[in-house]
Protein backbone atom coordinates (compact mmCIF):
# COMPACT_ATOMS: atom_id res chain seq x y z
CA UNK A 1 0.00 0.00 0.00
CA UNK A 2 3.15 2.12 -0.09
CA UNK A 3 2.30 3.46 -3.88
CA UNK A 4 -1.25 4.89 -2.09
CA UNK A 5 0.42 6.83 0.87
CA UNK A 6 0.79 11.04 0.40
CA UNK A 7 4.30 11.09 0.90
CA UNK A 8 4.45 8.71 -2.41
CA UNK A 9 1.96 10.43 -4.21
CA UNK A 10 3.31 13.90 -3.59
CA UNK A 11 7.01 12.37 -4.33
CA UNK A 12 5.69 12.18 -8.20
CA UNK A 13 2.92 14.62 -7.96
CA UNK A 14 5.43 17.92 -6.83
CA UNK A 15 7.77 17.12 -9.71
CA UNK A 16 4.99 16.64 -12.34
CA UNK A 17 3.65 20.37 -11.61
CA UNK A 18 7.04 21.83 -11.85
CA UNK A 19 7.70 19.73 -15.13
CA UNK A 20 3.92 20.33 -16.36
CA UNK A 21 3.64 24.17 -15.91
CA UNK A 22 7.36 24.74 -17.63
CA UNK A 23 5.38 24.81 -20.91
CA UNK A 24 2.72 27.76 -19.78
CA UNK A 25 5.77 29.48 -18.27
CA UNK A 26 7.31 29.69 -21.53
CA UNK A 27 4.76 31.01 -23.72
CA UNK A 28 3.88 33.67 -20.70
CA UNK A 29 6.90 34.37 -20.32
CA UNK A 30 7.12 35.36 -24.26
CA UNK A 31 3.66 37.07 -23.52
CA UNK A 32 4.83 38.88 -20.65
CA UNK A 33 8.10 40.52 -22.36
CA UNK A 34 6.49 40.80 -26.09
CA UNK A 35 3.36 42.48 -24.61
CA UNK A 36 5.60 45.08 -23.47
CA UNK A 37 7.54 45.72 -26.58
CA UNK A 38 7.72 50.05 -27.04
CA UNK A 39 6.39 49.35 -30.89
CA UNK A 40 3.23 47.60 -31.47
CA UNK A 41 3.26 45.52 -28.27
CA UNK A 42 -0.40 45.09 -28.81
CA UNK A 43 0.17 43.28 -32.45
CA UNK A 44 3.27 41.69 -30.73
CA UNK A 45 1.16 40.05 -27.95
CA UNK A 46 -1.50 38.95 -29.97
CA UNK A 47 0.81 37.39 -32.64
CA UNK A 48 2.32 35.31 -29.59
CA UNK A 49 -0.91 33.96 -28.73
CA UNK A 50 -2.18 33.17 -32.33
CA UNK A 51 0.88 31.31 -32.77
CA UNK A 52 0.95 29.77 -29.46
CA UNK A 53 -2.58 28.57 -29.76
CA UNK A 54 -1.21 27.15 -33.04
CA UNK A 55 1.74 25.57 -31.34
CA UNK A 56 0.03 24.03 -28.51
CA UNK A 57 -2.15 22.47 -30.94
CA UNK A 58 0.23 20.44 -33.00
CA UNK A 59 2.25 19.57 -29.51
CA UNK A 60 -1.17 18.35 -27.47
CA UNK A 61 -2.01 16.21 -30.58
CA UNK A 62 1.43 14.98 -31.70
CA UNK A 63 2.95 14.28 -28.46
CA UNK A 64 0.22 12.33 -27.11
CA UNK A 65 3.00 9.18 -27.86
CA UNK A 66 4.42 10.88 -24.21
CA UNK A 67 1.13 9.52 -23.00
CA UNK A 68 0.98 6.07 -24.49
CA UNK A 69 4.42 5.59 -23.68
CA UNK A 70 4.14 6.18 -20.21
CA UNK A 71 1.18 3.85 -19.82
CA UNK A 72 3.00 0.85 -21.45
CA UNK A 73 6.05 0.85 -19.62
CA UNK A 74 4.07 1.57 -16.27
CA UNK A 75 1.39 -1.14 -16.87
CA UNK A 76 4.88 -3.17 -17.94
CA UNK A 77 6.36 -2.12 -14.82
CA UNK A 78 3.26 -2.99 -12.28
CA UNK A 79 3.18 -6.96 -14.09
CA UNK A 80 7.48 -6.99 -13.60
CA UNK A 81 7.45 -7.17 -17.36
CA UNK A 82 10.15 -4.10 -17.86
CA UNK A 83 13.11 -6.39 -19.62
CA UNK A 84 10.27 -6.95 -22.39
CA UNK A 85 10.47 -3.55 -23.67
CA UNK A 86 13.76 -3.78 -25.30
CA UNK A 87 13.72 -1.76 -28.36
CA UNK A 88 10.35 0.01 -27.81
CA UNK A 89 11.93 3.23 -26.23
CA UNK A 90 14.25 3.83 -29.36
CA UNK A 91 11.59 3.02 -32.10
CA UNK A 92 8.80 5.24 -30.26
CA UNK A 93 11.51 7.75 -30.54
CA UNK A 94 12.15 7.51 -33.98
CA UNK A 95 8.65 7.97 -34.67
CA UNK A 96 7.89 10.90 -32.63
CA UNK A 97 10.86 12.96 -34.10
CA UNK A 98 9.56 11.44 -37.49
CA UNK A 99 6.43 13.25 -36.91
CA UNK A 100 8.14 16.18 -36.01
CA UNK A 101 9.99 16.84 -39.11
CA UNK A 102 7.02 16.20 -41.30
CA UNK A 103 4.85 18.97 -39.49
CA UNK A 104 7.63 21.29 -39.65
CA UNK A 105 8.04 20.93 -43.27
CA UNK A 106 4.46 21.30 -44.25
CA UNK A 107 3.63 23.67 -41.65
CA UNK A 108 6.09 26.21 -42.94
CA UNK A 109 5.45 25.55 -46.77
CA UNK A 110 1.93 26.70 -45.69
CA UNK A 111 2.16 28.85 -42.85
CA UNK A 112 0.02 31.83 -44.01
CA UNK A 113 -2.69 30.16 -44.92
CA UNK A 114 -2.36 28.36 -41.91
CA UNK A 115 -2.10 31.62 -39.51
CA UNK A 116 -4.89 32.89 -42.03
CA UNK A 117 -7.29 30.90 -40.78
CA UNK A 118 -7.22 31.98 -37.22
CA UNK A 119 -8.38 35.26 -38.48
CA UNK A 120 -4.52 36.77 -38.20
CA UNK A 121 -4.59 40.01 -40.47
CA UNK A 122 -2.56 42.87 -41.10
CA UNK A 123 0.80 43.20 -38.70
CA UNK A 124 -0.28 40.62 -36.73
CA UNK A 125 -0.38 38.19 -39.48
CA UNK A 126 3.00 39.27 -40.98
CA UNK A 127 4.57 39.34 -37.23
CA UNK A 128 2.96 35.58 -36.40
CA UNK A 129 4.51 34.50 -39.54
CA UNK A 130 8.22 35.70 -38.54
CA UNK A 131 7.59 33.96 -34.68
CA UNK A 132 6.46 30.94 -36.15
CA UNK A 133 9.04 29.76 -39.16
CA UNK A 134 11.71 30.18 -36.15
CA UNK A 135 9.75 28.56 -33.39
CA UNK A 136 8.75 25.26 -35.38
CA UNK A 137 12.25 24.72 -35.93
CA UNK A 138 12.42 23.34 -32.29
CA UNK A 139 9.49 20.83 -32.81
CA UNK A 140 11.69 17.99 -33.59
CA UNK A 141 13.12 18.38 -30.21
CA UNK A 142 10.21 19.11 -28.28
CA UNK A 143 8.26 15.46 -29.49
CA UNK A 144 12.04 13.88 -28.73
CA UNK A 145 12.00 15.62 -25.54
CA UNK A 146 8.48 14.28 -24.53
CA UNK A 147 9.09 10.69 -25.83
CA UNK A 148 12.01 10.28 -22.91
CA UNK A 149 9.71 12.07 -20.63
CA UNK A 150 7.08 9.51 -21.11
CA UNK A 151 9.70 6.74 -20.58
CA UNK A 152 10.88 8.44 -17.23
CA UNK A 153 7.44 8.49 -16.06
CA UNK A 154 6.00 5.04 -16.72
CA UNK A 155 8.87 4.26 -14.76
CA UNK A 156 7.52 6.40 -11.82
CA UNK A 157 10.08 8.97 -12.35
CA UNK A 158 9.32 12.35 -12.43
CA UNK A 159 12.56 13.91 -10.66
CA UNK A 160 14.34 13.88 -14.25
CA UNK A 161 11.69 15.62 -16.39
CA UNK A 162 11.00 17.92 -13.78
CA UNK A 163 14.77 19.19 -13.73
CA UNK A 164 14.59 18.92 -17.61
CA UNK A 165 11.60 21.27 -17.78
CA UNK A 166 12.45 23.93 -15.52
CA UNK A 167 16.09 24.38 -16.41
CA UNK A 168 14.44 24.95 -19.61
CA UNK A 169 11.84 27.58 -18.70
CA UNK A 170 14.70 29.36 -16.56
CA UNK A 171 17.19 29.52 -19.61
CA UNK A 172 14.04 30.44 -22.05
CA UNK A 173 12.99 33.48 -19.81
CA UNK A 174 16.99 34.72 -19.34
CA UNK A 175 17.09 34.32 -23.32
CA UNK A 176 13.58 36.07 -23.61
CA UNK A 177 15.23 39.33 -21.64
CA UNK A 178 18.30 39.32 -23.71
CA UNK A 179 17.30 38.83 -26.94
CA UNK A 180 13.40 40.70 -27.30
CA UNK A 181 14.77 43.96 -25.92
CA UNK A 182 18.81 43.82 -26.27
CA UNK A 183 21.49 43.57 -23.69
CA UNK A 184 24.76 45.47 -24.07
CA UNK A 185 26.06 44.06 -28.24
CA UNK A 186 23.00 41.92 -28.23
CA UNK A 187 20.71 44.00 -30.50
CA UNK A 188 16.78 44.23 -29.63
CA UNK A 189 15.75 41.39 -31.88
CA UNK A 190 11.62 42.29 -30.51
CA UNK A 191 9.42 38.93 -31.39
CA UNK A 192 12.01 37.64 -33.35
CA UNK A 193 14.15 37.46 -30.13
CA UNK A 194 11.49 35.17 -27.68
CA UNK A 195 11.18 32.79 -30.70
CA UNK A 196 14.73 32.38 -30.76
CA UNK A 197 14.92 32.18 -26.99
CA UNK A 198 12.20 29.21 -27.04
CA UNK A 199 14.35 27.41 -30.01
CA UNK A 200 17.69 27.50 -28.28
CA UNK A 201 15.97 26.45 -24.82
CA UNK A 202 14.21 23.62 -26.87
CA UNK A 203 17.57 22.17 -28.60
CA UNK A 204 19.39 22.39 -24.66
CA UNK A 205 16.72 21.07 -22.99
CA UNK A 206 16.81 17.64 -25.63
CA UNK A 207 20.43 17.64 -24.81
CA UNK A 208 19.81 17.09 -21.65
CA UNK A 209 17.31 14.60 -21.63
CA UNK A 210 19.23 12.50 -23.88
CA UNK A 211 21.97 12.51 -21.45
CA UNK A 212 19.83 11.52 -18.17
CA UNK A 213 17.96 8.90 -20.18
CA UNK A 214 21.64 7.05 -21.43
CA UNK A 215 22.64 7.36 -17.39
CA UNK A 216 19.46 6.72 -15.24
CA UNK A 217 17.32 4.22 -17.02
CA UNK A 218 17.70 0.51 -17.09
CA UNK A 219 16.40 0.64 -21.39
CA UNK A 220 18.73 1.21 -24.36
CA UNK A 221 17.84 3.37 -26.93
CA UNK A 222 18.48 0.31 -29.23
CA UNK A 223 15.63 -0.29 -32.37
CA UNK A 224 16.20 -4.01 -32.10
CA UNK A 225 15.85 -6.45 -35.25
CA UNK A 226 11.91 -6.08 -35.80
CA UNK A 227 8.71 -3.78 -34.60
CA UNK A 228 8.37 -4.60 -31.02
CA UNK A 229 5.00 -5.86 -30.16
CA UNK A 230 4.42 -2.74 -27.99
CA UNK A 231 4.39 -0.85 -30.67
CA UNK A 232 1.15 -1.60 -32.34
CA UNK A 233 -0.55 -0.68 -29.00
CA UNK A 234 1.56 2.51 -28.70
CA UNK A 235 0.09 3.64 -32.69
CA UNK A 236 -3.76 2.55 -31.90
CA UNK A 237 -3.21 4.58 -28.12
CA UNK A 238 -1.52 6.99 -30.39
CA UNK A 239 -4.16 7.41 -32.65
CA UNK A 240 -7.35 7.81 -30.34
CA UNK A 241 -5.34 10.51 -28.45
CA UNK A 242 -4.66 12.20 -31.78
CA UNK A 243 -8.58 12.68 -32.38
CA UNK A 244 -9.45 13.17 -28.95
CA UNK A 245 -6.49 16.58 -28.80
CA UNK A 246 -8.35 17.42 -32.07
CA UNK A 247 -11.65 17.31 -30.45
CA UNK A 248 -10.00 19.61 -27.94
CA UNK A 249 -7.86 22.21 -29.72
CA UNK A 250 -10.89 22.32 -32.25
CA UNK A 251 -12.53 23.87 -29.36
CA UNK A 252 -9.40 26.23 -28.09
CA UNK A 253 -8.72 27.30 -31.67
CA UNK A 254 -12.76 28.21 -32.41
CA UNK A 255 -12.29 30.08 -29.14
CA UNK A 256 -8.88 32.43 -30.76
CA UNK A 257 -11.08 32.56 -33.65
CA UNK A 258 -14.04 34.33 -31.84
CA UNK A 259 -11.35 36.13 -29.80
CA UNK A 260 -9.68 37.25 -33.20
CA UNK A 261 -12.73 38.61 -34.70
CA UNK A 262 -14.11 40.72 -31.91
CA UNK A 263 -10.73 43.19 -32.14
CA UNK A 264 -6.91 42.34 -31.63
CA UNK A 265 -7.34 43.77 -28.13
CA UNK A 266 -9.69 41.35 -27.31
CA UNK A 267 -7.38 39.05 -28.72
CA UNK A 268 -4.28 40.25 -26.54
CA UNK A 269 -6.92 40.07 -23.60
CA UNK A 270 -7.60 36.37 -24.56
CA UNK A 271 -4.03 35.64 -24.91
CA UNK A 272 -3.05 36.48 -21.30
CA UNK A 273 -6.37 34.57 -19.99
CA UNK A 274 -5.23 31.78 -22.33
CA UNK A 275 -1.90 31.60 -20.49
CA UNK A 276 -3.28 31.97 -17.08
CA UNK A 277 -5.43 29.25 -17.45
CA UNK A 278 -2.89 27.34 -18.56
CA UNK A 279 -0.55 27.71 -15.96
CA UNK A 280 -3.57 26.71 -13.80
CA UNK A 281 -4.45 23.73 -15.34
CA UNK A 282 -1.03 22.20 -15.88
CA UNK A 283 -0.63 23.22 -11.88
CA UNK A 284 -3.61 21.07 -10.95
CA UNK A 285 -2.25 18.47 -13.36
CA UNK A 286 0.58 17.46 -10.99
CA UNK A 287 -1.50 15.21 -8.89
CA UNK A 288 -3.16 14.07 -11.94
CA UNK A 289 -0.23 12.85 -13.74
CA UNK A 290 0.72 11.21 -10.00
CA UNK A 291 -2.54 9.69 -10.33
CA UNK A 292 -1.94 8.69 -14.17
CA UNK A 293 1.49 6.64 -13.52
CA UNK A 294 0.14 4.89 -10.30
CA UNK A 295 -2.93 3.85 -12.02
CA UNK A 296 -1.05 2.74 -14.78
CA UNK A 297 0.73 0.56 -12.91
CA UNK A 298 -1.94 -0.60 -10.29
CA UNK A 299 -4.01 -1.71 -13.80
CA UNK A 300 -0.93 -3.72 -14.81
CA UNK A 301 -1.08 -5.68 -11.24
CA UNK A 302 -4.68 -6.01 -11.43
CA UNK A 303 -5.30 -3.91 -8.33
CA UNK A 304 -8.64 -2.83 -8.58
CA UNK A 305 -9.75 -1.55 -4.96
CA UNK A 306 -6.68 0.15 -4.87
CA UNK A 307 -7.23 2.15 -8.00
CA UNK A 308 -10.37 3.24 -6.69
CA UNK A 309 -8.27 4.20 -3.14
CA UNK A 310 -5.88 6.17 -5.53
CA UNK A 311 -8.56 7.92 -7.81
CA UNK A 312 -10.64 8.99 -4.52
CA UNK A 313 -7.24 10.64 -2.64
CA UNK A 314 -6.01 12.42 -5.95
CA UNK A 315 -9.01 14.26 -6.69
CA UNK A 316 -9.58 15.53 -2.80
CA UNK A 317 -5.93 16.57 -3.53
CA UNK A 318 -6.46 18.71 -6.47
CA UNK A 319 -9.57 19.99 -5.22
CA UNK A 320 -7.47 21.58 -2.20
CA UNK A 321 -5.18 22.58 -4.92
CA UNK A 322 -7.58 24.48 -7.08
CA UNK A 323 -8.59 25.94 -3.85
CA UNK A 324 -5.84 27.08 -3.32
CA UNK A 325 -5.43 28.97 -6.94
CA UNK A 326 -9.14 30.30 -6.45
CA UNK A 327 -7.41 32.30 -3.45
CA UNK A 328 -4.37 33.07 -5.64
CA UNK A 329 -6.44 34.47 -8.30
CA UNK A 330 -8.25 36.76 -6.19
CA UNK A 331 -5.73 38.22 -4.74
CA UNK A 332 -3.84 39.14 -6.87
CA UNK A 333 -5.57 39.48 -10.68
CA UNK A 334 -4.80 43.04 -10.60
CA UNK A 335 -1.02 43.44 -10.54
CA UNK A 336 -1.42 39.79 -12.44
CA UNK A 337 -2.69 41.62 -16.15
CA UNK A 338 -0.13 44.08 -15.61
CA UNK A 339 2.75 42.12 -15.78
CA UNK A 340 1.25 41.18 -19.11
CA UNK A 341 0.36 44.29 -20.77
CA UNK A 342 -0.39 48.50 -20.14
CA UNK A 343 -2.67 49.03 -22.74
CA UNK A 344 -6.09 49.98 -21.35
CA UNK A 345 -7.71 48.77 -24.36
CA UNK A 346 -6.63 45.48 -23.40
CA UNK A 347 -7.15 45.20 -19.13
CA UNK A 348 -10.68 45.64 -18.89
CA UNK A 349 -11.35 43.07 -21.03
CA UNK A 350 -8.97 40.60 -19.59
CA UNK A 351 -9.97 41.60 -15.82
CA UNK A 352 -13.79 41.19 -16.92
CA UNK A 353 -12.98 37.68 -17.71
CA UNK A 354 -11.13 36.70 -14.98
CA UNK A 355 -13.72 35.75 -12.42
CA UNK A 356 -14.52 32.95 -14.33
CA UNK A 357 -11.14 31.46 -14.76
CA UNK A 358 -11.25 31.42 -11.10
CA UNK A 359 -14.85 29.43 -10.77
CA UNK A 360 -13.42 27.03 -13.46
CA UNK A 361 -10.58 25.64 -11.09
CA UNK A 362 -12.60 23.01 -9.13
CA UNK A 363 -14.28 22.02 -12.34
CA UNK A 364 -10.65 21.70 -14.04
CA UNK A 365 -9.60 19.70 -10.58
CA UNK A 366 -12.01 17.06 -11.92
CA UNK A 367 -12.12 16.81 -14.86
CA UNK A 368 -8.04 17.14 -15.50
CA UNK A 369 -7.63 14.32 -12.49
CA UNK A 370 -9.97 11.70 -14.15
CA UNK A 371 -8.33 12.76 -17.75
CA UNK A 372 -4.81 12.04 -16.78
CA UNK A 373 -5.94 8.35 -14.64
CA UNK A 374 -8.26 7.21 -18.03
CA UNK A 375 -4.73 7.51 -19.63
CA UNK A 376 -3.23 5.38 -17.21
CA UNK A 377 -5.49 3.15 -17.57
CA UNK A 378 -5.34 2.73 -21.35
CA UNK A 379 -8.83 4.12 -22.08
CA UNK A 380 -7.86 6.05 -25.19
CA UNK A 381 -10.91 5.37 -27.24
CA UNK A 382 -13.47 6.82 -24.86
CA UNK A 383 -11.13 9.76 -23.58
CA UNK A 384 -11.58 10.28 -27.38
CA UNK A 385 -15.06 10.26 -27.01
CA UNK A 386 -15.53 12.14 -24.08
CA UNK A 387 -13.94 15.73 -25.70
CA UNK A 388 -15.78 15.33 -28.63
CA UNK A 389 -18.95 14.78 -26.60
CA UNK A 390 -18.16 18.00 -24.25
CA UNK A 391 -16.43 19.61 -27.62
CA UNK A 392 -20.68 19.18 -29.12
CA UNK A 393 -22.75 19.21 -25.98
CA UNK A 394 -20.62 21.59 -23.99
CA UNK A 395 -18.88 24.16 -25.53
CA UNK A 396 -20.89 24.57 -28.98
CA UNK A 397 -23.72 25.45 -28.01
CA UNK A 398 -22.64 28.55 -25.93
CA UNK A 399 -20.18 29.32 -28.36
CA UNK A 400 -22.60 29.95 -30.95
CA UNK A 401 -25.06 31.75 -28.41
CA UNK A 402 -21.68 33.98 -27.75
CA UNK A 403 -21.70 34.64 -31.21
CA UNK A 404 -24.79 35.48 -32.13
CA UNK A 405 -26.03 37.36 -29.40
CA UNK A 406 -22.10 39.40 -29.13
CA UNK A 407 -21.71 38.34 -25.41
CA UNK A 408 -17.91 39.42 -25.99
CA UNK A 409 -14.58 37.73 -24.63
CA UNK A 410 -16.96 36.56 -21.24
CA UNK A 411 -19.00 34.45 -23.54
CA UNK A 412 -16.07 32.73 -25.25
CA UNK A 413 -15.11 31.99 -21.36
CA UNK A 414 -18.54 30.64 -20.45
CA UNK A 415 -17.89 28.61 -23.35
CA UNK A 416 -15.32 27.28 -22.18
CA UNK A 417 -16.68 26.46 -18.11
CA UNK A 418 -19.29 24.80 -20.04
CA UNK A 419 -16.59 22.78 -21.82
CA UNK A 420 -14.93 21.39 -18.75
CA UNK A 421 -17.91 20.87 -17.09
CA UNK A 422 -19.52 18.54 -19.40
CA UNK A 423 -15.46 16.59 -19.44
CA UNK A 424 -15.74 16.20 -15.73
CA UNK A 425 -19.32 14.83 -15.84
CA UNK A 426 -18.85 12.53 -18.27
CA UNK A 427 -15.30 10.81 -17.12
CA UNK A 428 -16.86 10.51 -13.76
CA UNK A 429 -20.00 8.61 -15.12
CA UNK A 430 -17.60 6.21 -17.28
CA UNK A 431 -15.68 5.55 -13.82
CA UNK A 432 -18.39 5.14 -11.69
CA UNK A 433 -19.72 2.63 -13.80
CA UNK A 434 -16.73 0.38 -14.80
CA UNK A 435 -13.89 0.78 -12.35
CA UNK A 436 -16.03 1.49 -9.45
CA UNK A 437 -18.04 -2.31 -9.42
CA UNK A 438 -14.32 -3.78 -10.27
CA UNK A 439 -13.52 -2.31 -7.26
CA UNK A 440 -15.92 -3.43 -4.94
CA UNK A 441 -15.89 -6.86 -6.51
CA UNK A 442 -12.19 -7.61 -5.57
CA UNK A 443 -12.62 -5.79 -2.15
CA UNK A 444 -15.75 -8.14 -1.76
CA UNK A 445 -13.35 -11.15 -3.03
CA UNK A 446 -10.75 -10.03 -0.10
CA UNK A 447 -13.39 -9.98 2.59
CA UNK A 448 -15.25 -13.83 1.85
CA UNK A 449 -11.38 -14.94 1.48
Amino acid sequence: MNDLSFKHIRSLALPAIISGITEPILSATDAAVVGNIPVDGTESLAAVGVVGALLSTLIWVLAQTRSAIATIVAQNLGADNVKALTGFPGQAIVFNVGLGILVLIFTTLFVEEILSLLNAQGLVLEYSISYYNIRILGFPFTLFVFAIFGVFRGLQNTFYPMMVAASGALINIVLDLLLVHGFGVIPAMGIEGAAWASLIAQGLMALAVFMLYLRKTPLTLSLGRSIHFEIKRLLSMTWHLIWRSLALNAVLIWAVREANAISPEAMAAHTIAINVWLFSAFFIDGFGAAGNLIGGKLIGAKRYFDLWVLTKKVNVYNLLVAGLLMLLGGLTYLPLGRVFVQDPEVLPQFYGVFFILVLIQPFNALAFTLDAIFKGLGEMAFLRNSLFIAAIFGFAPLILAAHYWNWGLKGIWWALWAWILCRGLVLMIKFRKDYYSMAMNERSSRIDS
